[in-house]
């Protein structure tokens, strides 16, 4: 029996707040506002035509969001229109421009952005409130980077590791500070009566989603299977409501991926209800290391996700190898842990004979073309280089 676990999901294919959250028209107010920083610049989607052949599959494209922002992560994306969003409201207006909310700084006041973060949304969030001349403070959770709050904190934001505490413990603390001192939070999971702002958050992710639709189309290719990573589920829910509504007879088979230390999602699938892990959650995909599912996310997963799949972390370490050491004149890509889960899973699924009746399941073979978001870079450079050079977290696989 393999030590991947997967689940086909019986997915209802009902509406739901969340893709109606995701229509075509809000994804593209998000793409136009993150189009108005003097930064913004599409990230490249990168066709490795070898490592297809290599695997029998008809091709293989992976969204690069080490280039988002120079901020070598895609979560800039969600804080950031979240927050324009916050201060359009509080102005009475439509999402504005970058240069208009600058402009409004004066009639807006100070605001004190809280959030809570393994790193790479704490970052954008910091970088963001920088930008609009605004405040950012940031709890981590016992465990993370010191690279990754350092680099916080160089973008102008209180941050702190808080000892003894996981993500989700972060969120709560957050919220609480923000609701004690006046500020706001902007977290990617939500709650009852905290809905709106996470929602901001899943549509500004649909910019990566909008590009790399885009430039499959440019290259006169539509994929017929995504591979998704997922930690609270807001990710992997605006992809996918994304792609529903841009493919609507012809949406990707879609294959949401999990650490098995932080597997809310597929534990959630299989009992049918929204499950809470709780504890340390340790595993080397610190962006995935999320207990609670965001409720809105969970409904849209549940009603159209394919399948859900939970990893061992050596899936991850493998598809970032894979990725870094490229066949022939492939390009190389610089993934993180928790950006190359997807290739991990893609390419045992393609190598592994335990793995045949996941495979099958998924009718992948020669005419398949998978889309993949390699969500991060190295924005942890010694466990990168950990992970590349020295072999930590190698396969413990024998096949």
């Amino acid at each position: 029996m393999s030590e991947i676990r997967w689940l086909m999901n019986e997915a209802s294919g009902a509406d739901c707040e969340a893709l109606c959250l995701m229509s075509l028209d809000e994804v593209k107010k998000a793409k136009s506002f993150h189009q108005s920083f003097p930064e913004y610049k599409e990230t490249p989607l990168i066709k490795l035509n070898h490592l297809a052949k290599k695997l029998g599959l008809g091709g293989i494209y992976v969204k690069d969001e080490s280039h988002r922002f120079g901020l070598n992560a895609f979560k800039v994306l969600g804080g950031s229109y979240a927050m324009a969003k916050f201060m359009a409201k509080k102005l009475g207006n439509e999402i504005l421009s970058f240069e208009e909310l600058r402009s409004h700084r004066e009639s807006l006041g100070e605001i004190a952005f809280y959030t809570a973060t393994d790193g790479n949304h704490g970052r954008g969030v910091a970088w963001a409130a920088k930008q609009f001349g605004q405040k950012a403070v940031v709890y981590m959770p016992a465990g993370s980077s010191e690279k990754r709050r350092d680099n916080i904190r160089n973008e102008g934001a209180v941050c702190e590791i808080i000892d003894g505490a996981n993500y989700d413990d972060c969120v709560r603390l957050a919220a609480a500070a923000a609701e004690k001192s006046g500020g706001v939070i902007v977290q990617d999971t939500a709650w009852d009566g905290y809905e709106e702002i996470p929602g901001w958050i899943m549509q500004g992710y649909g910019t990566m989603a909008l590009e790399a639709a885009v430039q499959m189309k440019t290259l006169g290719e539509c994929p017929t299977h995504i591979f998704i990573q997922a930690g609270v589920g807001s990710l992997a829910a605006s992809v996918l409501g994304f792609f529903r509504n841009f493919l609507p007879e012809s949406c990707p088979v879609t294959i949401v991926v999990e650490p098995h230390a932080a597997n809310c999602l597929y534990k959630s699938a299989l009992s049918g209800k929204r499950e809470i892990i709780v504890g340390e959650l340790n595993t080397i995909m610190a962006g995935l290391s999320c207990g609670e599912p965001n409720p809105v996310a969970w409904e849209l997963l549940k009603s159209h996700t394919s399948f859900f799949a939970s990893c061992p972390d050596y899936i991850a370490a493998n598809g970032m190898r894979i990725l870094s050491a490229p066949l022939e004149n492939d390009k190389r890509i610089i993934s993180g842990e928790s950006g190359a889960v997807g290739l991990g899973l893609l390419a045992a699924l393609m190598t592994r004979n335990d793995l045949s009746e996941l495979k099958e399941a998924l009718k992948l073979g020669s005419e398949s073309r998978i889309l993949l978001f390699s969500s991060e870079g190295d924005t942890d450079p010694e466990k990168y280089q950990s992970i590349i050079w020295d072999g930590e977290c190698a396969s413990d696989f024998h096949g």
